[in-house]
């Protein structure tokens, strides 16, 4: 018997037993009713109060009959939510079905019904025997198969990235204690429990969604009950799965644990400083897991402690697994963007995908320019003169130099424009402008960034400005850092002492730290900026 098993099985039936209590309540008052007709049909208690008390009896029995039985059919159908995925059919990846068919057959287990992919960094099991009551429902990717039918295994959810980034041996590993979950999932106390526990999640979230707290309020009492033990169960389910992937590659999952953890730092990275911008202006960079290979690779480079990693990228790469990697990593990017910015399912005018070769130009450069414009508005709406070197020409650097310097002696630190420039941004976002290319039934279900402050959405706007002239007058250039996202190429060498100085502006009304170093890169403030 496996460790932990036992256990498991021992707590799903706890959870059982709260299910037969629950329906013991239910059937209670219809019990007593019979009991009461039974009597009066046999000539007993015919004295009043009788009659009436089994009429009463009788009507709140039929009445509980009638809500007990509507519970129980919502709990039985009602679909709970299911983890939004990129199908991946056995056509589509065969060595990788073929690789999980094997490590299931060494644990003499069940295979997982069918393989999903996440863009994210993380791998499970996901029951969707429930799912079969969604179909053409829409589900978030999740359309009718044998991975729905009752009683079909776990399908096997892997993240994305760790495809691109693992070498194959290194997936097998970490997949082999995730793949042997399906033993214990294959009980069928065990699975009877997970269904129960998924109907009450979904029967909470229904009865919330329609007001009906006749259904929630139930529903959130039985899980209530079942919580200590529906958590032992899995604590017992994942110690069986651990005990039973123990002899599977077992020295090499140590080493691929880190590769875990370096994914996931690289992954972090990637979404937040490089995708979070595109997606912002309405592009969504259609190669995101390829852009964790190249960004970690480079945190491989920078970081003395990831020496040796790079090694391991003349190994297989797990994404050879796949028959057509680049539509998977299109798939799993658009579905990335929908689940951390909130933009749409599909592409379209508003919503494009865009290259890593284009990114600098077509995100970067355009990134800058716009915030550039956003600035230069604002001042136009504070009244700020523009200043006789701009002239018909255009907006110029200078004008916004003269102008936070001024408001900080007037005791104002830019706090007009910081709140201005807030202001507009929020309007633009309600009104679907710039950056918010989004669905608006699909917000972020995962946001990257909390709200920024005003000063640094002003500090943001300067910095865009100051790259743009170093672009149009000293042959600057919007760069790509795969860890860190836009940059300023000057000379082809990465400028990264630029936010110090324009902090000293915003925050001091000290311009210059920034105009010693326009003067060192050759900007000259003076001259009028190309704004989108």
């Amino acid at each position: 018997m496996e460790v932990g098993a036992p256990s498991a099985r021992s707590r799903a039936l706890a959870v059982l037993r709260v299910r037969s209590r629950a329906l013991a309540v239910l059937l209670l008052p219809a019990a007593l009713a019979v009991v009461l007709v039974a009597a009066r049909m046999t000539d007993r208690l015919l004295a009043d109060p009788w009659p009436a008390v089994t009429v009463v009896v009788c009507a709140v029995a039929a009445l509980v009959l009638l809500a007990g039985g509507a519970f129980a059919a919502v709990v039985l159908r009602a679909s709970p939510a299911v983890t939004p995925t990129v199908p991946l059919s056995e056509t589509a990846a065969p060595d990788l079905y073929r690789l999980v068919r094997d490590l299931a057959d060494r644990m003499d287990v069940p295979a997982p019904s069918a393989i999903a992919l996440t863009p994210d960094c993380d791998s499970w099991l996901e029951d969707r025997t429930h799912a079969a009551h969604r179909r053409g429902s829409g589900s978030g990717g999740i359309s009718a198969g044998p991975e729905t039918e009752p009683g079909a295994a776990p399908v096997l959810v892997i993240g994305s990235p760790f495809l691109w980034w693992m070498r194959v041996a290194e997936l097998r590993a970490v997949l082999a204690p995730v793949v042997a979950g399906t033993g214990p999932s294959a009980h069928p106390d065990i699975a009877d429990a997970r269904g129960f526990l998924r109907g009450l999640d979904a029967a909470v979230d229904i009865g919330g969604r329609r007001g009906a707290g006749w259904i929630a309020r139930p529903a959130r009492l039985l899980l209530r009950l079942c919580r200590e033990d529906a958590a032992e169960m899995e604590r017992g389910v994942a110690a069986a799965a651990s005990a039973r992937a123990q002899g599977v590659d077992y020295a090499l999952r140590i080493l691929a644990q880190e590769q875990v953890g370096l994914a996931y730092a690289g992954w972090d990275r990637l979404l937040t400083r490089v995708a979070l911008p595109a997606w912002r202006m309405g592009r969504w960079p259609a190669r995101l897991d390829a852009g964790v290979v190249s960004a970690l690779t480079e945190l491989s480079r920078r970081d003395r402690l990831a020496d040796g990693f790079t090694s391991r990228l003349g190994e297989r790469p797990a994404c050879d697994l796949l028959e057509q990697p680049g539509v998977i990593d299109e798939a799993a990017s658009l579905l990335a963007a929908r689940l951390f910015h909130g933009g749409p399912a599909e592409a379209g005018p508003d919503w494009s995908p865009v290259d890593w070769a284009a990114y600098p130009e077509e995100v970067v450069d355009r990134k800058w320019r716009t915030e550039a414009s956003r600035l230069h508005a604002a001042l136009d709406a504070l009244a700020v003169p523009a200043g006789p070197a701009a002239g018909p020409a255009g907006p110029t650097l200078e004008r916004v130099l003269g102008y936070l310097t001024g408001a900080a002696g007037e005791g104002a630190a830019g706090e007009a424009l910081a709140g201005r420039l807030s202001g507009d941004l929020a309007r633009e976002d309600r009104a679907g402008g710039p950056g918010a290319a989004r669905d608006a039934e699909a917000v972020p279900l995962v946001p990257l960034q909390a709200p920024r402050s005003a000063r640094d959405l002003l500090a943001d706007h300067v910095t865009a400005l100051v790259c743009c002239a170093a672009v149009d007058s000293a042959g600057g250039a919007p760069g790509l850092d795969w860890l860190d996202g836009p940059v300023l190429l000057i000379s082809g060498d990465r400028r990264s002492d630029l936010a110090p100085h324009v902090l000293c502006l915003v925050e001091d009304g000290d311009p210059e730290p920034l105009r010693g170093w326009l003067a060192e890169v050759g900007v000259r403030p003076e001259k009028p900026v190309r704004l989108v």
